[in-house]
């Protein structure tokens, strides 16, 4: 078990509305409302989309949804990953399908690990680079989720 799930546990035994039943009604009532940003704030950590997310609100660097500039490069590659998964939809080709989902973990690990090295680094510069790791951590998600649902729609209809 992580650290992280360590401390949540243990909050959230520390701040569960069950024991705070013979409390008075604010106790109860801030109670609940401890254990409700217990439960955002792990969710928060242990995704690590979301946590991007949050440390760059800290430090004051907003994730514009309207901001679309991206890396060229890292754009044909997301039309020719979409193409390829239109391509296995059609010919229903499991492997492949399997190959790619694959592949978009690996990317994730690679885009993860360099969001790690841009918040440890802290400067500037390494948070805007983080912005931009973010931007594409969003496009692998969707990616990721469009592959699980072809997944499912495959496994369904053999």
């Amino acid at each position: 078990m992580t650290t992280l799930t360590e401390h949540y546990r243990e909050m959230q035994r520390a701040m569960h509305p069950d024991k705070f039943v013979n409390s008075t009604e604010r106790e109860r009532r801030i109670a609940m409302q401890h254990a409700a940003q217990i439960n955002k704030a792990f969710q928060t950590l242990k995704d690590p989309l979301e946590r991007a997310h949050y440390l760059l609100d800290l430090n004051n660097i907003k994730a514009d949804d309207n901001d679309t500039s991206m890396d060229p490069a890292f754009l044909m590659e997301q039309i020719e990953l979409r193409e390829s998964l239109d391509n296995m939809r059609e010919s229903k080709d499991q492997e492949a399908l399997a190959s790619l989902s694959e592949n978009i973990e690996a990317y994730k690990g690679t885009a993860e690990k360099q969001l790690t090295d841009c918040f440890t680094d802290g400067s500037r510069e390494a948070l805007i680079k983080a912005l931009s790791t973010v931007r594409e951590l969003q496009f692998l998600a969707r990616l990721k989720e469009e592959v699980g649902n072809l997944e499912d729609e495959l496994e369904f209809s053999t």
